[in-house]
């Protein structure tokens, strides 16, 4: 395990910069332009595929995308930008794979990507070190986009930081009765609203025209189809039994559906 030395600008804008920070991994992505990504550990089929199109739409444009690492929106925007193009920030120490559902996503982003975290060597993931987590998340980013989130979530509280933080925050469009949380953000006028991907992207900038493999998740297309429960387990045995745990798919008369 290893110390960040350097100080992070970015980090100037929390409460109080990290006393420590640990890492495994790349920490030039630290010199990219970053955006961070939050959301709701249980997203409906829209958020994930956009959240999945967005991440992967700021990596062809040379941006990072910083998010923690956790089931969900998370995980969907760390893979949609791809290995190479994250920061995953841990609520325990970097040699901790938690959420063990994604363990082959964190590891991937430990050798390709940046694995950050506040905390040693063996520190288990507890209720505080999630709040510790997300303000360093929100503080790493030039902005916060929110994927979904409900009126008193845990994301909400990401929210918050960036308020205080001054950072702009972006949501999706979002139908009635859906993630209330962020359609009560843009009432409030205290979100903006993502209305084109692309152009959103191109925004934040800084690599015209880099050329980034397809992140778009094989499995969830897949899925898409409704296939048959032994099709998708003979395809793919492993993201079968991750999905199960997450809630992304469920069974339904021998059939597979996306939650």
């Amino acid at each position: 395990m290893n110390i960040v030395e350097d100080k992070i600008e970015e980090l100037s804008c929390m409460k109080s910069y990290p006393n420590q920070l640990f890492y495994d991994g790349n920490l030039e992505l630290l010199k990219r332009t970053k955006i961070s990504i939050v959301g709701s550990r249980r997203p409906t089929k829209y958020s994930r595929f956009m959240i999945q199109k967005l991440a992967s739409q700021l990596a062809k444009n040379g941006i990072c995308v910083v998010s923690g690492g956790a089931m969900g929106i998370d995980a969907v925007a760390h893979s949609g930008a791809g290995a190479l193009h994250t920061i995953s920030v841990l609520p325990c120490g970097v040699d901790i794979r938690y959420p063990a559902v994604n363990k082959n996503l964190l590891n991937d982003i430990k050798n390709n990507g940046l694995l950050l975290s506040q905390f040693d060597s063996g520190f288990l993931a507890t209720p505080w070190s999630f709040v510790v987590r997300n303000e360093l998340v929100v503080a790493l980013g030039d902005v916060l986009v929110v994927g979904e989130a409900e009126l008193g979530s845990g994301t909400m509280r990401s929210v918050e930081f960036a308020l205080k933080m001054g950072k702009e925050i972006y949501v999706l469009p979002q139908r009635l009765g859906e993630s209330e949380a962020t359609n009560r953000l843009l009432k409030d006028n205290k979100a903006k609203l993502i209305y084109d991907i692309d152009e959103f992207a191109a925004r934040f900038s800084t690599c015209k025209g880099i050329h980034v493999e397809n992140k778009i998740d094989d499995f969830l297309e897949f899925c898409n189809n409704n296939p048959t429960y032994d099709d998708a387990l003979k395809k793919y045995p492993s993201r079968v039994f991750e999905a199960e745990l997450n809630g992304d798919i469920e069974i339904r008369n021998g059939l597979l559906f996306l939650t």
